[in-house]
């Protein structure tokens, strides 16, 4: 099997989806991998460590994709400006496809696929099961996510986030409240507490009322017991418990000098939790970031990839933070797209399993049929 390594085209993107140490583990393993010539120059991987760990380098990226049988990517497949062809129409027929895709937010892609008769594997819809957590993509960018957030928070802040005892007089803490609770969130209250804010954290799911507080801040709002699905995800709540949440919301966001908002629905949809009356009463100075800004975002007056200031609040719509840390960014998730092709590595090929747990969460395409990484019928 031959792995091709493409250089990512979205306009932003640093990281690269595989690196020199996974490439070196997979060649081991008796894989073959092309990397494209300059693929992981953003991330600060030369193609000289790449040739060192094994890869073979391709200057053409016509070439690369068509002698693949797996492409690993971050972004989902998209037009090639340059080549004036779509990602999707270079990869031969009946190839595979490894990498991040929303069904939601590309149904046109899925459909390429589908018609190209690509097996599609989606990392960011792989199931959130024990077997599997080393191939979670989610967490690992989820939680440079939360800790680039509070960067571009502090950086934009116009006051310190720790208290300070200065000959001029002490120096208040900064007031942050992070909206979600999940891999982002958490990441952020640990990077906030380490800087030194007062940190306070809500979310709608039971469980991890606990985790805020064992990191140091304080959990605020009622949670509701039937918050999250089965996969762990917050799920749509009644019209009642929403108004109850603005009302906490609206309070919190007043009262604070940074918001960081990470509210995801089913780990797609981006509920609308910040209203632009509630920025109106925010102090002059504050900031809001909204991680949640690729899908919409939480907060009414987000402009996704802007920096915007409305009503003396900094609102920043940060649409690819783990691109920001590419060399970790692409570390970590090379990490897990290694650790999925592994998993299904036997006798020297791959073992398309359909009627495994993980193979049936992230497939969306095969054999020309969309199935959107739900449960594929067994064959």
């Amino acid at each position: 099997m031959r792995i091709a390594v493409p250089r990512e085209i979205r306009a932003g993107e640093r990281r690269v989806a595989l690196v020199p140490e996974s490439v070196r583990k997979l060649v081991t393993a008796g894989i073959a991998v092309s990397v494209e010539r300059g693929a992981g120059e953003r991330a600060f991987f030369t193609d000289a460590q790449f040739a060192e760990a094994g890869a073979t380098l391709e200057e053409d990226a016509t070439a690369l994709y068509a002698g693949a049988d797996l492409v690993v990517k971050v972004q989902a497949p998209a037009l090639n400006q340059t080549l004036g062809t779509h990602e999707t129409e270079l990869m031969r027929d009946g190839a595979m496809l490894l990498g991040t895709l929303v069904p939601a937010r590309h149904p046109d892609v899925v459909a390429m696929l589908a018609a190209r008769n690509i097996t599609t594997f989606a990392v960011n819809l792989i199931p959130r099961i024990t077997r599997a957590q080393s191939m979670d993509t989610l967490s690992s960018m989820a939680n440079i996510a939360g800790y680039k957030a509070v960067l571009l928070a502090a950086n934009h802040l116009p006051r310190f986030f720790p208290m300070l005892m200065t000959a001029a007089g002490t120096v208040f803490p900064a007031k942050v409240f992070v909206i979600g609770a999940g891999v982002a969130g958490l990441q952020a209250i640990a990077t906030a507490r380490r800087l030194g804010a007062a940190v306070e954290a809500t979310d709608t799911r039971p469980a991890v009322k606990e985790q805020v507080e064992s990191i140091g801040a304080k959990f605020v709002g009622a949670v509701a017991e039937e918050g999250q699905d089965a996969s762990g995800y917050a799920r749509e709540l009644s019209a009642d418990f929403y108004r109850k949440q603005a009302e906490l919301i609206a309070e919190r966001c007043a009262a604070s000098d940074v918001v960081i908002t990470t509210a995801l629905i089913g780990g797609v949809t981006a509920p609308r939790l910040i209203t632009a009356a509630m920025v109106e009463a925010m102090k002059p100075g504050s900031v809001i970031v909204d991680l949640a800004a690729e899908a919409g975002g939480n907060c009414e007056l987000t402009v996704p990839g802007q920096t915007v200031v409305a009503h003396g609040v900094t609102i920043c719509g940060p649409e690819n933070p783990p691109a920001e840390v590419p060399w970790h960014g692409s570390t970590l998730y090379s990490r897990n797209l290694t650790a999925f092709v592994l998993a299904f590595w036997k006798d020297e090929a791959f073992k398309l399993d359909l009627e495994d747990e993980i193979i049936r969460g992230c497939l969306v395409t095969h054999a020309g049929e969309i199935r959107a990484g739900k449960a594929a019928p067994k064959p």
